[in-house]
């Protein structure tokens, strides 16, 4: 005997609910009339094999592929008998019907009013075309809205790959479940989600949107444990505020930790769209981290972190960004597992671009989370002001580029430097009768400085004097490249012998202070550039050769990409460049790179430089995938041993190894891992008091991932401590319902 709907909502939420059938049924969908409908929207239309109609009872039987239309509803059967004096419409045998809105419902018998759109139905399926599906021993539908009882409700497939019938990665079971198809929403009653058909969470009560609407609720939990903060829980709440804004609110409780809350707020406009993440807690912080964290040496204080990113695009040309990156302390990131980085960069820019033109008002400032660094030293550029034009010079078919720029530094506790200068480039590019590509160009920037506290800065080379200064830098180039291309082995193979001269008189580099242009080195990427120090700050000033050449060979499926090239300056005069660079000597160390690819297999990227004297390698860098998309391994290598003293702290040597693997276990089963490994040692860098193998960090990873189920469990290890971010073990239990409010 069933119970009564009052009975069912009353019932225990912990009693079982029967499973209810979510198979795809054999029957397809009644196509739209073949012929137009009545002009009368109340008319039904149908269509049937065979016909019979009783005209004392007033009752109409159609059996035999019964087609029934009515405005947009459509209803097919095997056998359909219609009381025209109740009004009653009786279908029976591979029923389906299907509403304006795209959503069909099976079933064995439903008992229908003649507007098809409220009824009964036993053993319903009703197939959501919005995605998702809701089984149930019955059901009924009054004006539009769904109730049924003993019900079950999934968004993941019911079919394998192979056509096989299987069961969802989830589903909600539930006494009495209520689909409203004008709210988007489906309600439950007395549910149950069940994982793999055995791991049930009860939901008392439990509602979610569908059909990709977004609405108010809770999100997915996430839990976690660390040997700092112990362990944690979050309940995410999500608030829909509008259908282009919202609002989500995290509360997190730690046992070894005072609770957080983090709020991240996204809206989308018109011209654009911003982000604003903001987290705050309070706890015990410090500022000085060189000395162990105690009762004395720390205090009670909130702490916090913002993040917040927007682009607008306020025209075909204008468009404004900007990007804010906040903590209250150097530690409270790595402590909360937020983020590793150790410097926040704060920006905002304003740009204009069309073809032939480009113009910036950019402002930055950057905030340091290093232990010993001190923030009073950091820069902070505003304005920085850019702007370019192209043309064409009229004469001989070469492009101009002319370019203005001014920027301004400041620190609270430091040097503070102004910068502006004109440029002009001249660029022409001819292909010879043998097939040479000949480029020749002129370039002349007139600069002017000023500096004020330049004793703050400890590096005398990144100074310059104190005041104005002017500077003019000029140069003349012409680079020439012989592509030879011929047939090798099935396949195609070019070898581009190049060669560029470059005449530049002297430029008072040290006369002006070095703000852009610290971190040089001489790579393939640079070789053949203009400048090859990275900025605007330093000039190269030399006449000077290079020389190159490019190799690359394509076959099915394999193909080798490689070029080495090396610098000899033909002037005596003193160079900026520092020593270990590559570029300090008359005669620079050779440099180069080599790309191997197999299929999409195997791709290994070696970057290096030799020591053009004892041909010692000064960078060796290695980067080496294996494997498909779905099983892989990965490992990188680096070390920099370029011999610079330990004043230029943007250029320090290091040496490090990193190692990935994802292997794919079974179809939806994976396992990854991977790890840093810092090498360096006192070789490299004599302030280092690594022992040459010292791990900076691991993780390792099970995960399953189907179609709407993400599970997985993460370890995390740190090998370093700093301050209140505690190096040891950290675990992440990821789950994830795909698809919920389809």
């Amino acid at each position: 005997m069933r119970e009564s709907p009052a009975a069912q909502d009353a019932a225990p939420q912990a009693e079982p609910v029967p499973a209810a059938n979510l198979q795809d049924r054999n029957v397809e969908p009644p196509p739209p009339s073949p012929t137009a409908l009545p002009d009368n929207p109340d008319e039904i239309q149908f269509n049937a094999d065979a016909i019979e109609y009783g005209f004392d009872a007033d009752i109409v039987t159609a059996s035999g592929d019964v087609r029934l239309y009515r405005r947009s509803d459509r209803l097919r059967a095997d056998r359909v008998v219609w009381d025209r004096k109740t009004g009653k419409v009786v279908a029976e045998g591979n029923i389906v019907i299907l509403n304006p809105e795209g959503d069909a419902a099976y079933g064995d018998r439903i008992e229908l009013t003649d507007t098809l759109k409220d009824g009964v139905v036993e053993n319903m399926l009703l197939v959501l075309d919005a995605g998702g599906r809701v089984a149930a021993e019955r059901g009924h539908r009054d004006n539009g809205i769904v109730t049924v009882e003993n019900a079950a409700y999934t968004p993941c497939e019911v079919t394998s790959t192979a056509g096989c019938p299987k069961e969802p990665s989830w589903k909600i079971t539930a006494h009495r479940v209520v689909y409203n198809p004008d709210k988007g929403r489906i309600r439950y009653t007395g549910a149950r989600i069940s994982i793999f058909n055995f791991a049930t969470i009860p939901l008392p009560a439990f509602s979610h949107p569908v059909g990709g609407r977004s609405a108010d609720g809770f999100l997915t939990p996430d839990a976690r444990y660390s040997r700092t903060n112990g362990f944690q829980i979050a309940l995410p709440y999500f608030f829909s505020l509008a259908p282009n804004r919202d609002l989500t609110v995290t509360p997190r409780v730690f046992t070894g930790a005072l609770p957080m809350l983090q709020a991240d707020y996204r809206a989308l406009t018109g011209s654009g769209a911003y982000r604003v993440n903001a987290y705050g807690t309070y706890s015990r912080r410090a500022d000085d981290l060189s000395v162990p964290i105690t009762d004395e040496t720390s205090r009670n204080d909130f702490r916090g972190y913002l993040d917040a990113v927007s682009r607008f695009q306020l025209d075909e040309n204008w468009s404004a960004s900007a990007s804010f990156r906040l903590t209250t302390d150097r530690t409270f990131l790595r402590r909360y597992d937020i983020s590793r980085d150790d410097r926040l960069r704060n920006n905002v820019r304003v740009e204009r671009i069309d073809q032939d033109s480009y113009f910036s008002i950019n402002a930055w400032a950057v905030q340091t989370l290093r232990v010993g660094d001190r923030q009073g030293l950091q820069p902070v550029a505003l304005p920085e002001i850019d702007y370019r034009r192209r043309l064409d010079d009229g004469l001989v078919g070469g492009r101009v580029e002319l370019q203005l720029n001014t920027l301004a530094i400041t620190r609270s506790a430091g040097q503070d430097s102004q910068r502006a200068f004109a440029s002009a480039r001249w660029d022409l590019r001819r292909l010879t009768p043998w097939g040479q590509e000949v480029t020749l160009t002129a370039y002349g920037r007139g600069d002017v400085y000023n500096s004020d506290d330049t004793l703050s800065t400890d590096v005398a080379s990144y100074r310059g004097l104190e005041g104005f200064q002017f500077r003019g830098s000029a140069a003349v180039a012409m680079d020439v490249k012989w592509p030879l291309i011929g047939e090798f082995l099935g396949g195609t193979q070019r070898l581009t012998p190049r060669v560029q001269f470059v005449a530049s008189p002297k430029t008072n580099n040290f006369d002006v202070p070095n703000e852009d242009a610290r971190a040089v080195d001489l790579e393939d990427s640079n070789l053949f550039s203009l400048n090859r120090f990275p900025g605007y700050d330093r000039v190269e000033d030399s006449t000077r050769v290079t020389w190159g050449v490019d190799y690359g060979l394509n076959l099915p499926g394999f193909s080798i990409e490689a070029n080495i090239g090396q610098s000899y300056r033909l002037s005596s005069q003193e160079t900026a460049f520092p020593d270990g660079t590559g570029l300090s000597g008359k005669i620079s160390d050779f440099v180069g790179r080599t790309v191997v690819r197999f299929h999409d297999f195997i791709a290994v990227t070696h970057r290096y430089r030799i020591d053009k004297d004892g041909l010692a390698v000064r960078r060796n860098e290695i980067d080496t995938t294996i494997g498909s998309r779905d099983t892989y391994f990965q490992v990188g290598y680096l070390r920099l041993n370029r011999n610079i003293t330990d004043e230029l702290e943007d250029l320090q040597d290091r040496e490090e190894a990193r190692v990935g693997a994802r292997v794919q276990l079974a179809r939806f089963w994976s396992v990854s891992g991977s790890i840093l490994v810092d090498l360096t040692d006192r070789q490299e860098d004599i302030l280092s008091l690594s022992d040459g193998f010292e791990p900076v960090r691991h993780r390792l990873g099970v995960n399953y991932e189907d179609d709407c189920l993400r599970l997985g469990v993460t370890w995390k290890r740190d090998y370093a401590t700093t301050g209140d971010a505690q190096r040891g073990n950290s675990f992440l239990l990821s789950l994830a319902f795909k698809n919920l409010g389809r």
